[in-house]
């Protein structure tokens, strides 16, 4: 079944901005000399390519290693190009979301590729969430206020679980945040790691 045929990404051009998205994820950064660097660890390859790809994309190169526990990571080279979004989101030794901050689609999009995924509820309810890093619980409640500038209000969950995330539910919200992030990319798959709707869209 198709996407919604709206992509609010396409709108404008990507920008290094953008990859604020993994770091409103579990993505981490480090300044240096050289320029900074961003970095993310990953469910599985396909993501790794795929978030490989979208950060390409924003003009950064990216390559696809792996973690120190064996997982796949995704890091950007160092560039001076990064280095006033890692201040921004930093503060001290510690990541910080920058006040005010309102995702774009495109870091949105950077966010879903890199740790978004579906979570059935009872019968038609599908929701989405956006995964946390559980290392930085006071980045959670800003992200709920961005994501709700945004248009998308989500509700904080699983911050006991030790998985915690931003759940986007109903069919506005849901609706609201595929405009936002477009298609699915290939590497992904569509019903358990990408927003759907009960009833989709049709393309024109």
């Amino acid at each position: 079944m198709s996407q919604l045929s709206f992509f609010s990404a396409d709108l404008a051009p990507p920008d290094v901005a953008d990859l604020a998205g993994l770091l409103a994820g579990t993505g981490q950064a480090v300044a240096a000399p050289a320029g900074a660097r961003i970095s993310t660890v990953v469910a599985d390859d396909r993501r790794a390519r795929a978030l490989a790809a979208a950060v390409g994309d924003s003009g950064v190169a990216a390559e696809v290693t792996t973690s120190d526990e064996g997982s796949p990571l995704v890091r950007t080279a160092r560039d001076p190009a990064l280095d006033a979004l890692v201040r921004d989101w930093t503060r001290g030794a510690v990541k910080a979301v920058p006040a005010g901050w309102v995702p774009t689609a495109r870091a949105l999009r950077l966010w879903a590729i890199a740790s978004g995924h579906v979570e059935h509820g009872s019968g038609a309810d599908t929701r989405y969430v956006l995964a946390l890093d559980r290392h930085a619980p006071d980045t959670f409640s800003p992200l709920v206020a961005a994501m709700i500038r945004a248009g998308i209000a989500p509700t904080l969950v699983g911050t006991r679980g030790g998985s915690p995330g931003l759940r986007i539910g109903g069919r506005r919200r849901v609706t609201r945040l595929l405009e936002s992030i477009g298609d699915c990319p290939p590497e992904l798959h569509e019903r358990t790691e990408w927003p759907t709707l009960t009833e989709r869209i049709p393309r024109h």
